[in-house]
Parts: C-alpha cells; structure tokens; sequence
C-alpha cells in the first residue's frame, strides 16, 4: 500500500468501477452539511440525539427531568414562536438602519441641492429677471427631477478622446443627439429653449483625480467663456485628499472656480447613529452584552471598518440568541403595541414547565425571583421592570451623549463602558468620581480613570462655561421629562442659576470683584451640574446585564459571535471529521461512542484511526485498520433461504474478490483530502511509507 500512495510502477491499477465522474470531479473538501430534523422521528431517537449533543449544547446544566421535557417540548412547540419573534425582531432593527443611513445620505444632499440652488441664482443674478424668477420663490425654484444632468467619468477626460470627447459625450445624454461635430454652441442653443432655459445644467465628474489634468483644465476654461448662457454647475467626484484639485488642475484654472466641500458620513459618525437609533430611541426586545459590543467595536476598527459588517454581525448575533434562548420569543412583547395586552394573553399560556425552566435556568432569578418562585404574573412584572429600568438607563445614556457632543467623543465608547456591569459596581462607591476626577486632573497614572469616557465627561461638566451649561441643561430636560426626580432637580438647578446670575448682576463693584463673583457664580453651577450628572448614573444607569431575566433578551455569547465573524477553519474541520456522526446521524447506530463506523465518511474514518497514532503514521498499518472497518460485515437480520441465493453469494465473492484496489483507490482518495485540508503531510523520498500529521488536538 506503501507503493501505491507513493505512485510505483507495482501499483495495481484502478478498477473500472472507480473510473466515473465521481472521482474525476474531485473536490479539495467535503462540507458535513447539518441535517434536518424530522417530523416523524420517534422519541427514542430525539433522546440520542441529545445525549450525544449534550457536550456541546449551552443548555447541559439542567439537572433535573423538567429540563430535558421543556427542552424537547420547546423544539417542538416553541421554535415556529422563535421563528415568528425573530421575523418581527429583526426587520424592526433592519428598517431602523436604513432610515437612518438613509436620513445622513439626504442631508448630504440636500446640503448640495441648496448649494446647486444658491449658486444658480448667483450666475442669474447679473441678468435681468424673467417671468418665472419673479413668480417663483428666490430658493427651491426647481424640481429636481426636471434638472437637466450630465455624468462624465475620468475615461471621457483622458488624452485619447480629448476635449471633444467631453462634449460628444454631455450632448448625448442631454441633447439626445450624436452631431457629427462637437461644439458648445450646440448646447447653448438647447438650453436656450424656454423648457430648458429655467434650469441649472449640472455635471458629475467621476473619479476627479483619475481624470487628465490638462483636458479638465481645458474643459473648465471652456465652460467659465460660456457661463453666463450655460450656467453648469461641476460635482467632482470622491476625492482622497483636500489639495486633490490643487494637483490635478492648474493655477489659473482654479481662479474660474468657487469650490464648496461636501463630506459624507464616516463610517464611526455612522456607526455611532446605528447605536443610537436600534439600542437607544427604537429599542426592539434586542440586545447585546458588553463583551459583544466590545468585540463588535474592536473587530470595527481593527479587522473591516465597514458599517455592512457591523450590521451582518448583529444580525449574526441576533440570529444566534433566538436559536439559542428557548424563551427568546418573549422578546417581541417590546415591540408590540399594547405592551400590558401582550403579557396578560401570554400569562395564561405559559405552562409550568416553563416557568420552572426559566427559574433553573436563567441565573439573573437567584437572587430575586427565584425564591418565591416564578409565576406567570412574577414574569410579567419583570418584563415590566425591565422595560422602565431600560427607558430610564437610556435617558441617562443620551443625557451622558449631549455632554459627549461637546468633547467630540464617541457614543460608541460611551456605550460599551455605560453596558459593563463591573464599572457599574464600581460607580456604586461614594467617592469613585470625586478620587477619579482628582486623579485626572493631577495626570497621575489611574487605568480606571484614564479608560473611564464617562469619568472624563463629569470632569468636563466641571468646567463648562455658562451658556453651553445652559443649553446642556435645556437638553436635559428635554430627555428626562419622564424621570420626575431628575426632571424636577433639573429646574431647581435652573432657577439657582438665574438667581445667582441676577445676584451677581445687581452687586455694585469694579470689574474685577464683578469677574471673580461671576467666576465663582459659574463654579458652583458646575459644581452642582456635575452633582447632578454623579446622581443620575448611580441611579439609573443600571446595565441590562443586572437586570433579571436579561439572558431573555440579551445576547452575551461573545466567543460563538467570534467564531461566527472570524472562524478558526483547522479546528471546525477536526470537529467535523471527529464528531461526524452528530450531524449525518448515521443508520447503524451510535453504540461505539467515537470508534469509526464503516457508514462513516472515508475521510472521516482515517482521521479518528490517525488519533491513534503519532507524529508519523504508517501507511501501512492505517490502510490496515481502514480496510478492517470498511468490511466489517453489517449485522443482518435472520431470513428465509430461497434458490437466488447462492447466486447472491457468488456476486457478492467476486466482489470481494476485486474490491482490494477500490480499497486502495478510496483510501488514497481520503489521504488526498486530509492532506489539502492541511492535517497531513504527504511522504517524502526520506520517509515513503509514514505521512506526517500538521494538527493535534482542538
């Protein structure tokens, strides 16, 4: 066998029966596709099943029988409600992004229709207006679907087509004609017409800096001679740097233009609305722990940078909890309208089961509800709670962000500090921003403090001025009109304020006495914003992770997350190989545990005989145990003789008879494969009879 696998002339030759398309379409790997779970399968069957997914199942800590029945029960039942919660969940989330990626795209553009609008009124300024103007509105005095446009890519400015190129290509798209020779006047005369003439003619310019310097030049120059017959408006496309045009046109060229800078969204700014409008001000019954969103900023800024990725990746996070949590189809009573409706309908159906699962289950009820244990009502008072504490922790989160806006910092960061439930025990001390602040401000080395956005955030309420305090204030209470207390110390607050300004106001003294008053009037504003501000996050930024029953709607499976985005192939193709027959689920039993089974994939079987071995594998001895499996006989069940018999007998003798190279042939096919998977080292000269392994363990 030794000389097969190193292709010598002693090999034999492979029989016509391996000879097909089959292992002429030879491919470098073999997907071990999940199968489906039948409808009819018997109960004996569902109970192996678990048995041999009970390592690997997030759920194996039920210790007692109700948990594998409500288990089972909730396959069956609960997934169709899993189904129907996430198809609610999820396109919530999908349309809060695209109204918001959509909302930052058309304030770029309307920036751009107003500057189109304002620039064309300028060029027509110096002519004498006409009917239209006069009736018309100054701005907005055309439609923007009726504005005539041209797009002309870097490859019409190249040296090859020239300045001509330009022209033939802007006269037919707006003109709708193919003249034989390529003058401006042409398009003059069109646009003098009177349902063209009431319009600015703006042309994209793709890829600006791609295009031809001197044939751009030209082409501007030719434009500013006619300027005032064709008021053209120039959209230069996506540049990389600010001096772009400077480099790409000349110096007299850029006196004939008025240049204006538009900046889309970046992808953080973006990132930053994403947060903002799923987890903040259109919360879904979704969310994520802080390890995940740490992991979701990281893999963000470190590994792709895109905002599509960071979507896929909550989407791959949402799809993985309502797989995982049986009850996560309670997650869609915070979307639904009546949220008190949905919660009295759903105490009748939820069956003791249930509710005794959940109080096994979920660690967040140890330490409040499980000793009285959990009822219908108790679960729905929770949810109830949740959804307060939630709405309450999201004020505070947005009232941290206005603050935030002034120092430029991230809502992103804010976030993942604002959903770590360790800083939150550590807000709890009395004195943690007081120490905090005061080592910040002495630059000493604090790695709390120095992390903490929000620590930073108090300091910088510290030392507002009074009219950003003010309009901070105003912000405030515009966010917490449902918090009464904070409401009502945000009017306090406001009044000593204005009582202090006009004390301060009304004392007769020289400029200086009146600046230190005023300076020390503003300090104790400060002084109590920043008050304010302590008392807010110790009260109600609470994390979701604190809150009972969180594991419902809270993703925290961070490492599944990550093997999910990034993967560690080596290691999901050893599982695959070892743990084969959890997902083919083979028909000759389970009883050998991991021991091969001649139903087993080729691949499959060679690689659990290779466990054990060494580093080196004699190819002898492995092709040995290969063919001892492969005809094994299969236990048959006792039958009747009949006179075909012995004609079986004879097929089935010289099939055994030939079977020796197919053998060979799917043993060397296997080998194949588990070396291009990367888990073998083919032989070498040194060493033709041993294959080296590359991977041991998982």
């Amino acid at each position: 066998m030794a000389m097969a696998a190193s292709k010598t002339p002693d090999s034999p030759p492979p029989s016509s029966s391996t000879d097909d398309g089959g292992e002429n379409n030879l491919l470098p790997f073999f997907v071990l596709r999940k199968a489906l779970p039948q409808k009819g399968d018997k109960k004996g069957d569902v109970k192996t099943k678990r048995k041999m997914n009970s390592s690997a199942s997030p759920k194996s800590a039920l210790k007692s029988g109700v948990g594998e029945k409500f288990e089972e029960d909730a396959d069956n039942r609960f997934e169709q409600l899993r189904i129907e919660a996430f198809d609610v969940v999820w396109p919530k989330i999908e349309r809060s992004i695209n109204e918001v990626l959509r909302n930052i795209n058309d304030n770029v553009f309307n920036k751009i229709h107003d500057w189109i609008c304002d620039s064309f009124h300028a060029i027509r300024s110096a002519r004498k207006p006409s009917a239209w103007q006069i009736n018309c509105p100054p701005r907005h005095a055309f439609e923007i679907e009726r504005m005539p446009c041209g797009f002309l890519s870097s490859l019409d400015f190249s040296g090859k087509h020239g300045l001509s190129g330009c022209l033939q290509s802007l006269l037919r798209q707006l003109v709708m004609a193919s003249p034989h020779s390529a003058d401006i006047s042409i398009l003059a005369s069109w646009y003098s017409e009177p349902e063209n003439c009431d319009s600015p003619l703006v042309m994209i310019i793709d890829e600006m800096e791609r295009c031809g310097g001197l044939i751009l030049s030209d082409f501007i120059l030719m434009l500013s001679e006619w300027v005032v017959k064709l008021p053209i408006i120039l959209i230069m496309g996506i540049t990389t740097t600010a001096d772009s045009l400077r480099n790409v046109l000349q110096t007299n060229v850029l006196q004939h233009l008025r240049p204006c800078t538009f900046t889309l969204g970046s992808p953080a700014g973006k990132l930053d609305a994403i947060v903002e409008a799923v987890f903040l001000k259109n919360w879904s019954g979704f969310y994520i722990g802080h390890e995940v969103i740490g992991f979701l900023r990281n893999y963000f800024s470190k590994q792709d940078g895109t905002v599509t990725s960071f979507i896929r990746a909550l989407k791959i996070a949402c799809t993985k909890h309502f797989l995982m949590e049986p009850l996560s189809f309670l997650c869609q009573g915070f979307v639904h309208e009546d949220f008190q409706g949905f919660w009295t309908e759903k105490r009748s159906s939820l069956h003791e089961p249930i509710l005794r699962y959940a109080s096994d289950l979920i660690p967040s009820c140890e330490t409040s509800l499980k000793t009285s244990g959990i009822t219908g009502e108790s679960l729905a008072f929770g949810f109830s709670q949740m959804k307060k504490q939630q709405k309450d922790w999201v004020c505070v989160l947005l009232c941290l962000y206005e603050v935030a806006k002034l120092t430029k910092v991230a809502l992103l960061d804010i976030f993942c500090e604002a959903l770590d439930p360790k800083l939150y025990n550590l807000r709890a001390s009395p004195n943690y921003f007081a120490e905090n602040v005061k080592n910040l401000e002495a630059s000493s080395i604090n790695y709390n403090a120095k992390k903490s956005e929000i620590v930073q955030l108090v300091r910088q309420v510290r030392s507002l001025p009074a009219a950003p305090l003010r309009q901070l204030l105003v912000a405030w209470g515009k966010l917490t009109q449902d918090i009464a207390e904070i409401h009502v110390k945000l009017k306090e607050l406001e009044n000593f304020l204005e009582d202090e300004e006009e004390n301060t106001k009304s004392q007769e003294c020289d400029e200086a006495a009146f600046r230190r008053l005023k300076s020390g009037c503003a300090r104790r504003g400060n002084e109590k914003a920043a008050a304010l501000m302590e008392c807010m996050i110790k009260s109600y930024l609470r994390p979701i992770e604190c809150t009972p029953l969180h594991e419902i709607v809270c993703f925290k499976q961070v490492k599944m997350l990550k093997s999910a985005l990034i993967g560690d192939p080596r290691r999901t193709i050893q599982i695959d190989l070892l743990k084969s027959h959890n997902y083919l689920h083979y028909n000759c039993g389970s009883e050998g545990g991991n021991s091969p089974l001649r139903s087993m994939h080729d691949t499959a079987i060679l690689y659990t005989l290779a466990q054990e071995h060494g580093d080196l594998i004699n190819l002898h001895d492995w092709f040995q145990s290969f063919k001892s499996i492969i005809l094994l006989p299969r236990p048959s069940k006792k039958r009747k003789l009949n006179p075909a018999s012995a004609k079986e007998r004879k097929q089935v003798s010289e099939h055994e008879d030939t079977s020796e190279a197919s053998l060979q042939a799917r043993f060397c096919r296997a080998v194949t494969e588990l070396q291009i998977t990367g888990l073998l080292r083919m032989p070498t000269k040194r060493r033709p009879d041993y294959v080296q392994r590359v991977a041991f363990g998982l």
